[in-house]
């Protein structure tokens, strides 16, 4: 006989703040080095109710995993869509924004799903789905802004802007990597403006 769905959790504020918890904790420390104890002392809830709440770790990382997500689109969203700044001026914008971001945490966080996707990716099936959907929303919001640029006159007329997203962060999360090791913004500046160099069309450079 087939199981009957589990209804879905409630939304509460426990849950909420194990959550963010997860996305801070996670990012720092990552899977392996972060308990269910840890977590639930943070949060100021026993160890029970986290297995309320989200059955499992890994579940939990998942749901972390969209939470986080679902804020970094937002933030890209505020950058990418500022008609005040040219499409390719918002990406340097977004570069220095995450650089001082960094900068704020001594370069102990970075990018959680970069983070996840080193220590996971080639192990649990269902975290590397929710990576790799994370990251390729992600990547369709700098395609928009290239695209965005294009039509301007700011990339040439062939660019490719699907592939280019995609370089720029698998550029970008080896620099985030590289920015931890050295606690430097360093490698985000040179990144960014490597990309940039790449990205000017000879007519946007006139005048």
């Amino acid at each position: 006989m087939a199981s009957q769905p589990k209804a879905p959790k409630k939304t509460t504020g426990r849950r909420d703040e194990l959550l963010r918890i997860g996305v801070a904790t996670l990012t720092e420390k990552g899977f392996h080095n972060t308990s269910i104890d840890e977590l639930a002392l943070a949060a100021g809830v026993p160890k029970g109710s986290f297995a309320y709440y989200f059955g499992s770790k890994d579940a939990y990382t998942v749901e972390v995993i969209e939470t986080y997500g679902q804020y970094f689109v937002k933030k890209l969203d505020r950058i990418l869509t500022n008609q005040e700044f040219k499409p390719l001026d918002r990406l340097k914008v977004f570069a220095d924004e995450a650089a001082h971001g960094m900068e704020k945490y001594s370069f102990r966080r970075g990018c959680l799903v970069g983070s996840l996707a080193q220590e996971l990716g080639a192990l649990d099936d269902r975290i590397r789905s929710v990576l790799l959907e994370t990251l390729q929303t992600w990547q369709g919001r700098i395609r928009t802004c290239l695209d965005e640029a294009k039509a301007a006159g700011d990339l040439l007329p062939d660019a490719d802007t699907p592939e280019l997203a995609r370089l720029f962060w698998y550029t970008w999360e080896g620099a985030v990597l590289a920015a931890k090791l050295e606690r430097s913004r360093a490698p985000l500046d040179i990144v960014s403006e490597a990309f940039q160099r790449q990205l000017v069309s000879p007519a946007s450079n006139k005048g």
